[in-house]
């Protein structure tokens, strides 16, 4: 006799922050664009939601959808340098950039039947 292992349904959602769209489940840590201080707690804006072969897409639907996420620390991503350059003319000009990130942790996707 065999063994099936038992498969849960996926449950994930789409969120936009920072005019950025993140696929996100539950317990799971990402970096978005700066949206509050360390230690609170925030709802983002959900874009899709899908539960298995449930596929909600469109405001109506989305109303009752919510994913609440929690700000673990701010900290900085890589820095770019950058160099522009115009021949024979003495032009040149040298930037850098180092983008400031919120570390989050989403806590629930929920959806009010």
């Amino acid at each position: 006799m065999q063994v099936i292992p038992l498969r849960l349904k996926p449950m994930y959602a789409v969120v936009i922050s920072g005019g950025k769209q993140y696929r996100v489940e539950e317990n799971q840590i990402l970096d978005v664009e700066l949206v509050g201080e360390a230690g609170s707690s925030i709802d983002l804006v959900p874009v899709m939601y899908v539960e298995g072969k449930t596929v909600l897409a469109t405001p109506k639907e989305l109303a009752d959808v919510k994913v609440k996420a929690e700000i673990l620390c701010q900290k900085k991503g890589k820095k770019i340098v950058g160099f522009t350059y115009k021949n024979k003319s003495n032009q040149r000009r040298r930037w850098g950039h180092r983008q400031n990130y919120n570390e989050i942790k989403i806590t629930q996707i929920s959806r009010n039947s």
